[in-house]
């Protein structure tokens, strides 16, 4: 049982991810890629999204 709600907890936040990026002002390809990542590996994908992601277009130095 809880494999199953935490399995359910990664869908619903990989799908929220991948909601984010395609909506972002970003480039096609890093759309692309980011959705690659988050699909190909939902857990690894999601927590790099999570560190590098929202605000990798907002940073600037």
């Amino acid at each position: 049982m809880e494999y199953g709600i935490l399995g359910l907890i990664i869908l619903i936040a990989d799908i929220y991810a991948i909601y984010q990026v395609l909506t972002s002002g970003s480039s096609t390809l890093s759309k692309i890629l980011w959705s690659l990542a988050i699909i190909v590996l939902p857990v690894l994908g999601l927590l790099i999204w999570l560190i590098a992601g929202p605000r990798g277009g907002s940073v600037r130095v």
